[in-house]
């Protein structure tokens, strides 16, 4: 968590100058590529190392130690080869996804950019999922960390460059390109660096330091066979990593349907759009603005809490795997009560807080474009619900996998996803929902995902799971935190807006902590509740 936090901050670094260097459009182009990349990361990150997770877990429990290191070596094989056929489609199929997606090319130099980060991504994730998979979270913490420092200044270095060199870079491009895209894929080439920092530190850890076993609990005991290992990583892999790239769907959904909504709304609903916007609406360039301002700024924001709590998944997957070999039900249902408690404590009041602070939050980031920044904070708001959900949904998708239902959150994604689909067609062409649209359908598609999960390990673990007694604390003070918060905005107006916000915020947490502790939520009780060990 902690590294996902520092990631998280770093990668805000990144996003936040970067937005103001190339503004909405620029921020359009570089978030078409990026919204590539992100089936790409949930396929290595989340669904490729999940799926190694799980399988070392398992042998782990059972003292196999011989076949533990032997699925991390064919997993390595495995992952090279779809890796790098990953890499190609990606390459070839640039441009046309560049034209289905925003109607021209623009975006194609950023989509070639990002395309060897699957490789790499790919043998980064077998060494997460190994280690994982062994109850050690530090190397991925590491990994993630130096990912994110590499981003920071590779991605931000190449952009500035690009846009101080103007001339010189132009003359390695057709006539006519638009220095905004060339610098946005600059900013890419900075992610795909990254990645392959993340997979330097492996090489660097497993040569100086291994994995730790010792070389008598490697001589003990039988060995399973590479073609029965192969074959079992491929069976638990395939419904994980189609759990983990739907997951990214709702991206997907709004990088093909928001601009060509916009569009459709430019040519039906003009004069609504010009006195909600101004003149930038009729501007042929404002959906890529509008998308940009949602996908670069909104979503940036958006993913911050979701990326933190995510690390609750990440962790208690390979602890379910383990009390589910053992026949342990009783841990497994103790384990559902407390990731989402530990999730509900950082997402319930971060999604209240984001829905009453929006504006000024957007501002306060974003004060160099408060076009952009003005459309964001709506956005925000409406996908401040959603963000709550995705980060209680996360965590009960990683125990339904680790239990062996992971066909469960695939099914459920696609519930999801097409009213997600559905949400968007409808609401983002109405020139009242332009940059709301988006946001209000993820929200609607998680808050759907979140009550069917629910039900789903309900079923399976046959049992009552408690879920009000253990949520409705966290609510109830999130709200008292969310009526302080509406107090001190009235009470602050007269102020600037970093002493607004410090203010709001602070007020928040105190009576947040004061709520939680009078309703019996002890230090030692929410370190009980925290506590994923078996």
């Amino acid at each position: 968590m902690l590294s996902a936090a520092i990631s998280k901050v770093l990668g805000a670094f990144f996003k936040i100058p970067l937005t103001n260097l190339l503004g909405g459009v620029g921020m359009g182009y570089f978030s078409c590529a990026y919204g590539l990349f992100l089936p790409i990361y949930a396929l290595s990150a989340t669904g490729l190392s999940s799926a190694v997770a799980k399988l070392t877990a398992e042998y782990a429990a059972k003292g196999c130690f011989n076949s533990v290191r032997r699925v991390r070596n064919t997993s390595r094989l495995l992952f090279l080869g779809l890796g790098a056929v990953l890499t190609l489609i990606i390459i070839f199929l640039s441009k046309p996804f560049a034209i289905y997606t925003s109607g021209d090319t623009s975006s194609w130099y950023a989509l070639l950019m990002i395309a060897p980060s699957a490789l790499f991504g790919c043998m980064s994730a077998v060494e997460r999922g190994y280690y994982e998979g062994l109850q050690n979270m530090y190397p991925t913490a590491m990994s993630q960390a130096v990912e994110a420092i590499v981003k920071v200044i590779c991605g931000l270095w190449f952009s500035k460059f690009v846009l101080e060199h103007e001339s010189q870079v132009l003359l390695f491009f057709p006539n006519g390109t638009d220095i905004l895209s060339v610098a946005a894929a600059a900013a890419v080439l900075g992610v795909t660096v990254s990645t392959v920092g993340g997979l330097c530190y492996f090489f660097f850890r497993n040569l100086l330091g291994g994995d730790g076993f010792s070389r008598s609990s490697l001589c003990a005991g039988n060995i399973d066979s590479r073609r029965h290992i192969a074959k079992r990583l491929m069976i638990t892999m395939l419904p994980i990593t189609l759990g983990s790239v739907g997951a990214t769907l709702t991206s997907i959904i709004d990088l093909c349907t928001i601009m060509r909504c916009i569009d459709f709304s430019q040519e039906h609903s003009m004069a609504v759009l010009i006195s909600r916007f101004g003149d930038i609406a009729a501007d042929r360039a404002f959906p890529a603005f509008v998308y940009g301002a949602f996908t670069g700024m909104a979503l940036t924001v958006f993913n911050l809490v979701p990326s933190i709590t995510n690390m609750y998944g990440r962790s208690v997957l390979p602890c379910a795997a383990h009390a589910c070999a053992k026949g342990k039900i009783e841990s497994l249902r103790e384990q559902v009560r407390s990731v989402l408690f530990a999730a509900g404590l950082i997402a319930v009041p971060s999604g209240i807080g984001l829905i009453m602070l929006a504006d000024p939050i957007m501002l306060t980031l974003y004060s160099e474009h408060t076009e952009e920044a003005s459309i964001a904070a709506n956005a925000l708001a409406a996908l401040s619900p959603g963000m709550v959900f995705i980060c209680l949904v996360t965590p009960l998708f990683s125990i339904m996998q680790g239990i062996g239902r992971a066909d469960l959150p695939v099914k459920l994604m696609l519930v999801g996803v097409a009213v997600k689909l559905l949400g968007n067609l409808l609401l983002i062409p109405s020139p009242l929902f332009t940059e709301t649209g988006a946001g209000i359908s993820t929200s609607i598609c998680y808050g759907i995902m979140l009550v069917l999960s629910l039900i789903s390990l309900r079923h399976e673990l046959k049992e009552n799971l408690g879920i009000i007694k253990t949520m409705l604390p966290i609510v109830y003070a999130s709200l008292m935190s969310g009526g302080v918060v509406y107090i001190l905005k009235s009470v602050l107006r007269s102020y600037n807006i970093i002493i607004q916000l410090a203010g709001c915020i602070s007020g928040a947490i105190i009576i947040y902590c004061i709520v939680l502790w009078l309703m019996g939520h002890s230090r030692k009780n929410i370190r009980e509740m925290l506590s994923l060990r078996i």
